[in-house]
């Protein structure tokens, strides 16, 4: 997959809400009633709803404004904190009065939710706010890549407005991405595309979807009647489903699920992220389908950033090797989140000039020490003091590129002092490898890492080898 340089700027519009925990153990049951006796250790509050397609987004890099519609109330307030918390501006939150800005409470007892309590308004919005919602739009609509309407069926999303929002961006070429609440998507005709699950998009087609012939017909059916530049229809464990002049079914990469909650929020807004980074449509499903896999192997609704998502693919082996390449600045922030995961890091270095079966089944034996695999390479420049003004025979780049191929192989970096100590420093390995003829010598950022291994050569194996065979080939003939 292709890096995503992009810092899009991406609105959210939709229904905003907290998600409220209550974290407790439970011994016994109630002499007053037969229900269980919670003893609450803790409480936790996240943003919920719209504000969980905000997080994700937020995660991934991107700017995120929001519009929305709260109460006069302790629950709006205690959501202005969370938003602060994440740096997203306020200034989009509309005020009504005598609405309840939306909380949902869960008890969780023994990491199993006993119960769930909601206080909230799903009333629609009035008159007055949708008209402020539109005032802001229109003022800055020109700088968004593109607009997620997030409609948990609160009341912000109404009829009138969906529609009033669709025809502003259309007109400004703005793409539209809904994940659509109910059984009538008409207000959502003309967005760029939907995301209903499976379940949504067999009452919103009225089509009993349970092979491919039956989920073109209704996915084909949700692009015509609503006018969708691309149609989407979620198929959980089994992926994506894309139609626009064809069905494509994209399948899941989840290894481990152990709770899908939010993962549709994940999805759009990573679709969302990856369009606005120039993405098409497949490679936007393919990224959106690693953050879902990702966020489903967490525990409660959750987030996953570009780190996590790129470290994911190479874990599945399905990254491109030039997502592997990282700057000095980009694996000293990548190294403190893997020691932050309790991972294990491997480093070791060198010129790699002419990749030979050596090299191979040395990086194999290093990576077996660890879960990450770090190889610092010399630079052009450190090579010809290394080696001599001959070498290197490739270039820095096209070394880089074969080595994080390589299955052993987690990360490149490309460094041009004459000794790797100060990217050693930056890394901060456990466990530093070099070869087996530096037995008896000082090894470099030995001080730093935990650990020294030595790893014996192939006989007869070398990049000086190997150019001499050439060159004695060449005088031969």
């Amino acid at each position: 997959m292709r890096k995503l340089d992009k810092k899009p700027n991406i609105l959210v519009i939709g229904d905003l809400m907290i998600d409220h925990y209550l974290w407790g153990t439970c011994d016994r049951i109630s002499p007053e009633a037969p229900v269980q006796v919670v003893n609450v250790k803790k409480e936790s509050s996240v943003l919920g709803g719209a504000g969980n397609v905000i997080n994700n987004l937020f995660a991934l890099g991107a700017n995120v404004d929001v519009i929305s519609v709260v109460g006069d109330d302790l629950v709006a307030n205690e959501l202005k904190d969370l938003f602060d918390n994440i740096n997203v501006s306020r200034n989009g939150l509309i005020v009504e009065k005598n609405r309840k800005t939306s909380k949902k409470s869960r008890l969780i007892a023994s990491q199993q939710q006993v119960l769930r309590y909601d206080m909230e308004s799903i009333d629609d919005i009035s008159s007055q706010s949708c008209d402020e919602i539109l005032g802001k739009l229109k003022k800055d609509i020109k700088k968004y890549d593109s607009i997620i309407l997030s409609d948990y069926g609160k009341g912000v999303l109404t009829s009138s407005l969906t529609k009033e929002i669709i025809k502003l961006a259309n007109e400004n070429k703005v793409k539209v991405l809904a994940d659509p609440k109910g059984k009538d998507y008409s207000k959502y005709k003309g967005a760029y595309t939907l995301t209903p699950n499976k379940k949504e998009a067999i009452e919103a087609t009225n089509i009993d979807i349970k092979d491919d012939f039956s989920l073109e017909l209704a996915i084909k059916q949700l692009k015509e009647i609503y006018n969708l530049e691309v149609s989407l229809i979620t198929l959980g464990e089994n992926g994506i489903a894309v139609f626009d002049e064809e069905l494509r079914i994209k399948p899941t990469v989840a290894r481990e699920v152990y709770d899908v909650t939010g993962a549709g929020d994940t999805v759009i807004a990573s679709i969302a992220f990856a369009i606005a980074n120039d993405l098409d449509i497949d490679e936007s499903i393919h990224f959106a389908n690693l953050a879902a896999g990702v966020v489903v192997g967490k525990i409660g609704s959750a987030i996953a950033s570009l780190d996590e998502i790129f470290e994911y693919e190479s874990s599945l082996h399905q990254s491109t090797s030039l997502n592997r390449i990282k700057s000095l600045e980009e694996i000293e922030i990548l190294s403190k989140k893997i020691h932050a995961k309790g991972k294990k890091i491997v480093f070791t270095n060198g010129c790699f000039d002419i990749l030979h079966a050596g090299h191979v089944k040395y990086l194999e034996v290093a990576r077996s020490y660890g879960d990450i695999l770090i190889l610092g390479l010399n630079a052009d420049i450190s090579v010809k003091k290394l080696k001599g003004s001959t070498r290197p025979i490739n270039s820095q780049d096209d070394r880089a590129y074969i080595l994080a191929s390589l299955e052993s192989v987690d990360y490149v970096v490309i460094f041009e002092d004459e000794t790797p100590y100060e990217l050693i420093k930056k890394i901060q390995p456990n466990i530093l490898v070099k070869g087996g003829d530096y037995e008896g010598k000082d090894v470099v950022g030995s001080d730093i890492a935990d650990e020294l291994r030595l790893v014996s050569f192939v006989d007869g194996q070398s990049t000086t080898k190997i150019i001499q065979r050439i060159q004695n080939a060449k005088t031969n003939n």
